[in-house]
Order: C-alpha cells, then sequence, then structure tokens
C-alpha cells in the first residue's frame, strides 16, 4: 500500500528557476515520491544519483562547460542522495543559472552536509521542504480519524515510517526499525564526517530516549559516556541534522525564575526511539507512556505545522520551582502553550504560564482531543 504524501496534493510542487530541495531522514520515502511526481513530467528527464563516480566526478568538477555539456538539454534534473557529491552547491548553481526554463531538483537525506555545501552558492536560489515519516496530519485525509484512534498504541510504539505502517505483523514492524536502526540510522555521520566510534553515538542515544520531556545535561551525559562535553554536543549536532532528533531550547522573555540554559531533546519517530532501547512492548507492558506520548504529539504537531507552511518556533518552558509547559509555539507573535498528558484525569490548567504571559493561550492534548490538534 502506498501513502499519499502531502507534496503529491500540491500542483506545481517543482519551481523552474529554482533548485528544488528535498530533506529528510532516511527511508520515509523521498525518492518513490520524486519519482512518481517526476514521472507525471513530460520532457526530457535525467535522474542521478550521488553514489554515481561519473556524475559524482562531474559535478563536482566546477566546470560549467562541462557541466552544460552534459545537461543542457534536459526539462529535468533530479540528483538524488546530493549530499554525496563535493561542492554540489557550485553545480547546481551552474545549472540553475544557465537553465532558468529546466526544473532542478536535488534530496538528500542528511541536511548538515547538503546544506554545507548549498548554502553561499544557492543563496536566494532554492527552495527547500522536509519530507517526514508519514504524518497523522497525512493519514488522516486518507483513512480517518477512526482508524487512526484504533491504531494509535501501535503508532506510539513502531512510529511512523512508511514501511513500519505497510508492515502486516508486529513482528515484521520491529524486525524492520532493528534494521533501520543498524544499517541506516547513523549511515551519513559516520560516512561523511568521518566518525568511526558509533558505540558512542548509540550510548548517547539511549541516554537521551530515556530522558524525553526532561532536560539535558551535556556534561552529566559526557560522563556517563565517557567524552567531552563538546564532543557530546558535536555528536547532539550532527544527530539533529542527520534527522533523528530534535532539539528543543527552553522559552524566556528574560525572566530570572524561567529555566533557559538547558535543552531538551526530542526523537522524529517513536519506532527509531524504541529500537534505540530495544523495547517494543505493548501500551500496557510501558511504564514510559508518558514519555512515548509527549514524544509523538511533539514531533507530529512539527510535521503538520510544517506541512501548512506555518512558520513557527518550538520551545519548553519551565520555572526553577517546577511550573512547566511542554511545548511552547510561538508563531505570528503570539505564544501558545501546550500540555501533552496521555491520560485525560491527570490534567490542570497551567495557571502560572497564563499570568506570566497573558496574551498567550494554554491547551491540554490528551488521548480523547489529539486529533484536532493535528488535523
Amino acid at each position: 500500500m502506498w501513502y499519499t504524501r502531502i507534496f503529491e496534493n500540491r500542483p506545481n510542487f517543482f519551481t523552474k528557476g529554482k533548485v528544488n530541495m528535498v530533506y529528510g531522514p532516511r527511508r520515509v520515502g523521498k525518492t518513490t515520491l520524486l519519482n512518481k511526481l517526476i514521472s507525471t513530467n513530460i520532457g526530457h528527464n535525467y535522474l542521478g544519483n550521488g553514489d554515481d563516480v561519473q556524475l559524482r566526478n562531474l559535478l563536482s568538477s566546477e566546470d560549467k562547460t562541462l557541466i552544460l555539456s552534459a545537461f543542457s538539454s534536459y526539462d529535468l534534473i533530479f540528483i538524488d542522495e546530493a549530499q554525496r557529491i563535493n561542492n554540489i552547491g557550485w553545480a547546481l548553481k551552474i545549472l540553475v543559472d544557465n537553465m532558468p526554463d529546466a526544473i532542478i531538483i536535488a534530496t538528500g537525506s542528511s541536511s548538515f552536509h547538503l546544506s554545507n555545501y548549498t548554502g553561499e552558492p544557492l543563496t536566494g536560489r532554492n527552495i527547500s521542504n522536509i519530507l517526514f515519516p508519514i504524518s497523522i496530519f497525512e493519514l488522516n485525509q486518507q483513512i480517518g480519524g477512526m482508524r487512526i484512534i484504533e491504531n494509535l498504541n501501535n503508532y506510539l510504539v513502531y512510529g511512523m515510517y512508511p514501511e513500519v505502517l505497510t508492515s502486516e505483523s508486529t513482528t515484521e514492524k520491529a524486525k524492520y526499525l532493528n534494521e533501520l536502526r543498524n544499517s541506516y540510522l547513523l549511515k551519513d555521520i559516520l560516512e561523511l564526517e568521518n566518525i568511526r566510534n558509533s558505540d558512542k553515538i548509540f550510548d548517547l542515544l539511549q541516554i537521551i530516549a530515556f530522558q524525553i520531556g526532561n532536560e539535558v545535561s551535556l556534561t552529566e551525559l559526557g560522563n556517563a559516556i565517557g567524552m567531552s562535553k563538546i564532543t557530546v554536543e558535536r555528536y547532539l549536532d550532527l544527530l539533529e541534522k542527520s534527522f533523528v532528533i530534535k532539539k528543543v531550547r527552553g522559552f524566556s522573555r528574560n525572566l530570572r525564575k524561567e529555566v533557559v540554559k538547558t535543552s531538551r531533546y526530542y526523537f522524529y519517530d517513536n519506532g527509531i526511539r524504541n529500537s534505540i532501547i530495544n523495547n517494543f512492548n505493548p501500551i500496557a507492558q510501558r511504564n514510559d507512556v508518558g514519555m512515548l506520548w509527549e514524544n509523538f504529539m511533539f514531533t507530529e504537531r512539527i510535521k503538520s505545522q510544517s506541512y501548512k507552511e506555518n512558520i513557527n518556533n518550538y520551545y519548553f518552558w519551565r520555572t526553577y520551582d517546577q511550573k512547566e509547559v511542554d511545548m511552547v509555539e510561538e508563531r505570528d507573535s503570539k505564544l501558545y502553550g501546550f500540555e501533552y498528558k496521555w491520560n485525560s484525569d491527570k490534567m490542570k490548567i497551567q495557571t502560572e504560564w497564563l499570568k506570566t504571559y497573558p496574551n498567550s493561550s494554554f491547551e491540554i492534548i490528551h488521548k480523547d482531543n489529539f486529533l484536532s490538534h493535528l488535523i
């Protein structure tokens, strides 16, 4: 079964005169999606991959005459895994500057490498989109809210990767996630950044997995796995830029009682988080349901807002006397506070937040009202 992705419903997804860049975690369906969209394009198309040595050598040459002689006859140029090509930004700049009527597309599973190579050359010349694992926002348009509610426990445990959703048994889901963890999760970091100590990165991810919803001390993380604070910070940054985890900072208007110097981390997918700690037990047998719910809702909210093309900043809020809000969403100079609670009987309005920021809003999101929050 193919789940329709949000970009399939957007005419003119590809823009001429720009480099259309699509980022996202590995195995979320970027190549499949783009091949499907490209198949509807009538014209002379080129589909290449950054793993191809000949293509890689040609584009990294920065030779304008050579590059244009190879590509000038195409109406559409698609470079998959573009982060593998040295100086890809300059090659894309040559193409877009000299072929304004062509559609040019570059994809990458690793934002940090592709961004580093494309940032300066493509200033003002690119349009970026992120494709996440399948979202509740997308699913609602295809299977409806009731089916989502019926499968919610599975989403919390096994996540939202396309192949996970299409796997028939929980055994198949767990097997796929473990293969993804072992083969693809750190591939970009280990290859592109020449980091060989993957065990330390997995140790770091395991500690993060058990601290969802809590502030993380870089010094304590370093002490736990035998690394310096600087190295820990670098690894966390690479993990975020390769779409494994999401860093969230504390929100403050410089009030002395607010915690701002620490950060929280969330996984982009619950299934990956559970694979890291090797725990696929059903919801009824778990003592970390609160963490699963908060991680799931935080990332699903980010997905839905991204696909709605809302430009938001995301934070958490906590005071030194333990008053807190799980997610603070800053949009159009307004503040929206959300607290994520699995059980509705544990709901409590955060009056301190509303008192501190009287023009803000506050809402508790639980398993009985989460759909409206996401769709």
